[in-house]
């Protein structure tokens, strides 16, 4: 599933083609996603002027100048293109939102886990309500993820990956932040130090800024807008390399389930 990373920069892919474009028609070659798709969408997103295209979590909203937003997720296999008009449509290309500029914003997914909802003016939509900071925000640091951890017996992957506590750090996310701050995913999120959480969150801000920087990480199913994969896949220090030997110090890297979730660390490396 694309990461935040990802998500972001599809959103700026997306933004100088779309921002300022008013909507012309939307195109619904099936009536649902992952979700049945509102009605607002087909009725009252035609004519709105699109006033930004905005990223909360792994969400993307298309803000109208009314107030009311699209919103929309890639889910594991979705990517959202602007083509021309004319461009031929594909068995998996569900929705076209046409735009006064001549070209179309087009969402495929093959597996139709993905999601298109829309979210009224002056409202929140359910899906982001309760959500965490935004990693990348003055809101994330040491003493916040220390607050929130006391008393949790969980591992700390699980507590980074909850997005009650923070949005967007995904499974290989999480696992680079914890090896490159040097603590075990396996560590009760309860028992780590402020000052070992003040690493943890400057590792997870500085990696995904840099993921952002490198165009996200390369997945199955996700390509850039403009067709380009991204390319921090190649940076990686312990993700999809249970086995092979730590960068850092040579011992083989472990790898176990977590919360559900193949997780790979270093048992020299991280503590």
């Amino acid at each position: 599933m694309p990461e935040l990373p990802e998500v972001e920069t599809t959103r700026r892919g997306l933004a100088p083609h779309v921002e300022g474009r008013r909507v012309a028609t939307v195109t619904l070659r099936r009536p649902d996603l992952r979700w049945p798709i509102p009605e607002e969408i087909r009725r009252d997103l035609p004519g709105r002027r699109i006033a930004a295209v905005r990223r909360r979590a792994k969400y993307l909203l298309l803000d109208t100048d009314e107030g009311d937003s699209a919103l929309l997720h890639l889910g594991m296999s979705g990517m959202l293109r602007v083509l021309p008009a004319d461009t031929p449509v594909g068995s998996h290309d569900h929705v076209d939102i046409a735009l006064d500029s001549g070209r179309v914003l087009r969402f495929t997914d093959p597996r139709r886990f993905g999601s298109l909802l829309w979210q009224p003016a002056g409202s929140e939509h359910e899906l982001l309500r309760g959500l965490g900071p935004e990693p990348l925000s003055d809101a994330f640091h040491g003493d916040y993820l220390f607050e929130r951890s006391r008393g949790r017996s969980a591992p700390v992957k699980a507590f980074l990956m909850d997005q009650r506590i923070v949005v967007g750090v995904g499974n290989i996310y999480a696992a680079e932040s914890l090896y490159r701050a040097g603590i075990s995913p396996l560590r009760a999120a309860g028992r780590i130090s402020c000052g070992r959480y003040a690493a943890l969150a400057g590792a997870a801000r500085d990696i995904l800024a840099h993921a952002i920087t490198r165009g996200g990480t390369t997945l199955r199913d996700f390509l850039n807008p403009d067709g380009a994969p991204g390319y921090f896949e190649q940076e990686l220090s312990v993700y999809g390399r249970g086995g092979l030997p730590c960068p850092g110090c040579g011992t083989p890297l472990r790898e176990a389930s977590i919360g559900q979730r193949a997780s790979v660390w270093c048992p020299r490396c991280q503590r």
